[in-house]
């Protein structure tokens, strides 16, 4: 074992964890777009005139937020052995984070003028076309900043992935370093690689929060 910093082993890991960190972002995107599709049911399901749609989505909501990812994601796993540890990991992801954008999408929709719901009424429009056409366009406009930072919550999450053996940046970087007891240098490689990805986002989220009047 080299004394100080090995920056051979940096040089050796670095494929493995670009590796990994394809894997990484893969499972952010797929589970970005699962969390804002569903999250967005969730929001509108939310306003249903119905008790019997509206109480079972708050307390299976409330179930998910109140339980740790890392639990849901063993459970999961032992649940659904057969399926892809990643496509279980994609979905986990999903549902957990999209219990948190449905209140982002309840808060823009919410946000939406009166006076466009009644404009809405006097055209006699449909509820589909009323929401399709004028309340979801504003509703889903006013959130894509808030959107956009839990899409890089999720990302700092998929760590969390490696314990149902997801092949993804961290799994890669425990790996080598129990190959090779080089931790310190594979986990300090694994932590730039994550925010050279993820600041510049921020950065990006920050200006179309300006952009939008947030």
């Amino acid at each position: 074992m080299n004394e100080g910093f090995d920056w051979n082993a940096v040089g050796e890991a670095l494929p493995l964890l670009l590796q990994g960190f394809k894997v990484t972002l893969l499972a952010t995107l797929l589970g970005t777009v699962v969390a804002a599709v569903l999250g967005l049911a969730i929001a509108v399901a939310g306003r249903a005139p119905s008790r019997f749609v509206t109480v079972p989505v708050r307390v299976v909501m409330e179930f998910i937020r109140s339980t740790p990812l890392l639990i849901q994601l063993v459970g999961a796993a032992a649940v659904f052995s057969s399926v892809e540890p990643l496509t279980i990991g994609v979905v986990v992801l999903g549902i957990h984070y999209a219990t948190y954008t449905s209140e982002v999408y309840r808060a823009g929709i919410d946000g939406v003028p009166k006076g466009q719901w009644e404009a809405c009424r006097a055209l006699s429009m449909s509820p589909r076309r009323t929401w399709q056409a004028v309340i979801l366009p504003q509703a889903v406009r006013n959130v894509l900043p808030a959107l956009g930072n839990y899409a890089i919550l999720m990302f700092k999450e998929t760590p969390f992935l490696a314990v149902i053996t997801v092949q993804e940046m961290v799994f890669e970087a425990r790996a080598y370093g129990a190959d090779h007891f080089v931790y310190t240098e594979v986990f300090t490689l694994a932590g730039v690689l994550f925010l050279v990805a993820s600041y510049p986002t921020s950065l990006l989220m920050r200006k179309l929060e300006k952009r939008l009047g947030h």
